[in-house]
């Protein structure tokens, strides 16, 4: 759902773009008075090819062309009427300079179509690693929250993913070495398993070894000067329906946080798991770890582009503190309040991929507290 800063700063970048794709034309006009209304020795019209010039960054091929005829008609108005010698000049000027501005034209718009049909792939291919999250599962509310830091192929390596199985709602966030699209093929191994397997293995261990095996294959099927450092980091929960005592199994995850009233404390591992593709480089096994839920409980899972988002200063982002500082709201309030933050934090610069993902704990009858 969009936020009302975030609708306000779109509108915000509408009306910016609108006014500078006015630039050209308003150029011509202000160069055209001035010229008719100073001496004939400041010769202002030689100014007048910069409008076709800048005409070419954001214009069509015809109205590039057409805004070069308008300078060229202003030129010759200049010269019936003041006799200047050098309106030749300025004319023939103004000549190459559309015909240049016409031909850059023609190549931005081709580049722009190209960008547009990346564009399209890249929307597919994250429309199959991201699929949209029911924001009801069994009495649990769900919202999700991603930001890709390849903001032209808005992609990237997070990932989310929720799954209603016997076991209860299985939760997996994940954050794959990279950015872009290098780093897709390695996200859609991983969440693509984990959508199969979470149906299948009994407990969140065997869960994590089946992923990490998925990717060591992954690695194996597709390699890469890169595959020995294809991995990826992420967490594995498991909350069964109406609370109780959830799983979590971290593999080298930043820590979820659990919201409890005014109790907000991250559940860091009690013991360090291997990320995904690292167990056999590193060895060690998967940790389980239980932690209760009531229903009302709130659990919060992200990816390190939140806590790593960075102000002016190079400080990080303090989510623990801010989340104390926050009212209790739903999930979906949640994460609209905390993308705001973080773009207010960092000046609306964003250079990580982000993801977040809020759960809060049903009675386990189908509604929610």
């Amino acid at each position: 759902m969009t936020t009302t800063e975030q609708l306000r700063r779109r509108r915000a970048a509408t009306r910016r773009a609108a006014r500078a794709s006015m630039s050209p034309i308003v150029l011509t006009v202000v160069l055209g008075v001035v010229a008719l209304a100073t001496p004939r020795s400041f010769a202002i019209s030689r100014l007048l090819p910069a409008a076709p010039a800048l005409a070419a960054s954001m214009w069509s091929v015809g109205a590039t062309v057409g805004l070069g005829v308008l300078a060229l008609v202003v030129v010759v108005a200049i010269e019936l009427l003041y006799h200047q010698s050098a309106a030749y000049f300025t004319g023939g000027a103004i000549v190459a300079v559309t015909a240049a501005a016409g031909y850059a034209s023609h190549i931005r718009l081709q580049r722009e179509r190209a960008l547009l049909q990346l564009r399209s792939v890249a929307d597919a291919a994250q429309s199959v690693v991201l699929r949209p999250i029911p924001r009801r599962l069994g009495g649990m509310a769900i919202e999700t929250l991603y930001v890709a830091a390849a903001a032209q192929a808005r992609i990237g390596g997070d990932l989310y993913e929720a799954v209603d199985t016997p076991y209860g709602l299985r939760l997996l966030i994940g954050d794959v070495r990279g950015k872009g699209l290098s780093a897709v093929g390695v996200a859609g191994a991983v969440v693509n398993s984990f959508r199969e397997a979470a149906h299948d293995e009994p407990d969140l261990v065997a869960l994590a070894r089946r992923l990490d095996t998925s990717l060591v294959r992954y690695g194996t099927a597709f390699p890469s000067a890169e595959s020995a450092e294809r991995f990826a980091t992420a967490l594995l929960a498991q909350i069964p329906y109406g609370g109780g005592e959830a799983a979590l199994v971290n593999c080298g995850h930043p820590a979820p946080i659990l919201m409890r009233g005014t109790d907000i404390r991250a559940l860091e591992p009690s013991a360090a798991s291997p990320p995904l593709n690292m167990a056999g480089l590193i060895g060690g096994d998967y940790t389980l770890d239980a932690v209760p839920l009531a229903p009302g409980d709130q659990l919060l899972l992200y990816t390190d582009g939140v806590t790593e988002t960075r102000d002016r200063s190079g400080a990080f982002f303090p989510l623990l503190g801010w989340l104390r500082g926050q009212d209790a709201v739903g999930p979906r309030r949640l994460l609209d309040l905390l993308h705001d933050q973080l773009l207010d934090f960092s000046g609306g610069g964003l250079d990580d991929d982000i993801a977040a993902l809020a759960v809060r704990v049903g009675t386990g009858d189908g509604t929610t507290v």
